[in-house]
């Protein structure tokens, strides 16, 4: 048999050839390893909100609180008057994310309502605060609400230019820009205000709106419903307090709902913040 013939030059270049593609591909999965490992840094996520628990409702109401409330339950029995002081709880999956409370007080000539809805919104992405994703649940809830727009102010006068012209006269008729209807400030003239409107509300949570109907209901009846919602960090808390008139009596007072529901929002609003 013919023995192949031995090329030394052959050998020395193969040799340095597998040891330069061992370098290349050393080199390569360096970088990747240095890629790979800034990529699976993770940002922090966004931080909890404050409550993890709700506080019962139906307990959470002083019985002279709904003294003042359901004025009618004073006249029932004792059994039944009990029972409506301890209220109706509302059905929910998760008592640490959603609960409520209802009472109801009926006499002959007038009914009225009362209605606690407590939600802790828990927000399931990492780049949103619980709080973030609870204001835009309590923004929901406003837009829904339709609150009318506050009017908007009327410019202050026009100051004389400095060549020492005065602005141009009023036509005939007109109110005049010092007038004391359209100061700076002042409502829109066409617009009758009364202060009990639906309206933001200040000083109540983080942000609280009111919200305040009246409808026609049977027997030629009145039926209004106050309803005040506020957020405070993760919490948003909604109580309903509707009056039902019957017959010839008069249309439910709307400053006297108006008052008692924002007086107990406030009292539920100091109890979060303990």
């Amino acid at each position: 048999m013919q023995r192949q013939a031995y090329v030394p030059g052959l050998t020395a270049l193969a040799a340095a050839l597998v040891l330069g593609l061992t370098g290349c591909s050393s080199g390569t999965e360096t970088g990747t390893a240095a890629v790979d490992s800034k990529a699976g840094v993770a940002a922090p996520a966004a931080p909890p909100g404050r409550y993890r628990t709700l506080f019962e409702p139906c307990g959470s109401v002083q019985q002279a609180t709904l003294r003042d409330l359901l004025p009618g339950v004073a006249q029932l029995p004792d059994a039944e008057r009990d029972r409506a002081y301890r209220g109706t709880a509302a059905v929910t999956y998760d008592n640490d994310r959603r609960v409520g409370c209802s009472w109801k007080a009926d006499a002959p000539d007038v009914s009225h309502r009362l209605r606690l809805d407590i939600e802790r919104v828990v927000s399931y992405d990492p780049a949103v605060s619980d709080d973030d994703r609870a204001q835009q649940v309590f923004s929901g809830k406003q837009v829904a609400a339709d609150l009318p727009q506050p009017p908007k102010p009327t410019p202050p006068p026009q100051a004389p230019t400095s060549t020492g012209t005065t602005p141009p006269a009023q036509p005939s008729g007109s109110t005049s820009p010092s007038s004391p209807s359209t100061a700076t400030g002042s409502p829109d003239p066409g617009i009758p205000t009364t202060g009990l409107e639906p309206r933001v509300l200040v000083g109540l949570g983080q942000v609280a709106f009111l919200d305040d109907t009246l409808s026609t209901g049977g027997s030629n009846g009145r039926h209004r419903t106050v309803s005040v919602v506020f957020r405070t960090s993760n919490v948003i808390v909604t109580v309903e307090y509707a009056e039902q008139t019957t017959g010839s009596a008069e249309a439910p007072d709307s400053r006297e709902l108006q008052e008692k529901a924002q007086n107990l929002a406030r009292l539920l609003a100091e109890r979060l913040e303990a």
